[in-house]
């Protein structure tokens, strides 16, 4: 078969969560569109919006050379950043709600100007928009996905993975995201990969290493799971399990279909972007999708 980027199917961590979790709330987030503004659909919350704003801060520097990576203060760059975020266009229902969010990001900015560790070393930059690579040119699988940060150590010419948490929950072991992040940093750039590392930035002064996960095993389990997706996706079959009654991941989404969210913006991505009523959701619920 002949490479079609164009008619592949694209997966990466956010998509496999969003189908693991429920295939219903996968179509909604990967695959529907508004039949008036043939725009894909997404929410905005708070724990979303805090997110987006630091990584942006943080991401940021890596174009930087190492040396003048801190010229300007960023908290001079957090505020301009969460203009992009305040009032309904971060999903906060309140000045108070909007103020105790910003507060928690302040403070993890902060903590990265005070303890900037690997930030103010070597870093690499993957050249390409979106990182991706074929991942089964037979079945027309492609993976993609963005890596916050690569160390680079010069000694061993190898990289260092190192991802950014703005959610007070650590991530959960058996988590596709490092065998996948993994997998994006080996086929997408020349250098091998030394160790990996998350950072939670909401209580740890430097990145907690993670144990490298198998590339074969990783491999073999995201095709798998990359496989039910294209299947689905040509059987137009995308069912909650909950059945008609939906779960906490479509349900927003439905609303949204259904007329009872509002929109308050478009993405960068030229996606609309809603706020919808939770129903009781916790910051987990909320920070799956990251």
């Amino acid at each position: 078969m002949s490479k079609d980027k164009f008619n592949a199917i694209w997966v990466s961590h956010s998509s496999i969560s969003d189908f693991l979790k429920c295939p219903r709330a996968y179509y909604l987030k990967n695959v529907y569109k508004d039949p008036v503004t043939n725009h894909k659909v997404q929410i905005i919350t708070p724990s979303l919006a805090l997110g987006q704003v630091v990584h942006e801060v943080i991401e940021s520097l890596s174009i930087i050379p190492t040396q003048r990576r801190f010229e300007e203060p960023l908290s001079a760059k957090f505020e301009r950043a969460w203009t992009k975020v305040s009032g309904k266009k971060g999903g906060f229902n309140s000045e108070e709600q909007e103020q105790a969010f910003k507060k928690r990001g302040e403070i993890m900015i902060d903590r990265v100007k005070n303890n900037p560790g690997p930030l103010n070393k070597l870093a690499v930059k993957i050249q390409m928009d979106l990182p991706h690579y074929w991942m089964s040119e037979e079945d027309n699988i492609i993976l993609c996905g963005k890596i916050d940060w690569l160390e680079y150590f010069k000694d061993s010419d190898s990289v260092h993975i190192i991802d950014f948490k703005t959610s007070k929950h650590e991530e959960k072991e058996d988590s596709m995201q490092l065998p996948i992040y993994h997998l994006l940093v080996r086929n997408c750039q020349g250098r091998e990969v030394q160790k990996a590392s998350y950072w939670y930035l909401d209580k740890d002064d430097s990145p907690v290493e993670q144990q490298l996960p198998d590339v074969e095993i990783s491999e073999k389990n995201i095709l798998a799971i990359a496989k039910k997706i294209k299947l689905a996706r040509q059987l137009d079959s995308f069912k909650c399990p909950n059945g008609d009654d939906g779960c906490f991941a479509c349900k927003p989404f439905e609303k949204i279909v259904k007329g009872m969210a509002e929109k308050v913006g478009i993405n960068d991505y030229n996606q609309d972007i809603y706020i919808v009523e939770q129903d009781n959701e916790s910051e987990e619920q909320q920070s799956l999708v990251l």
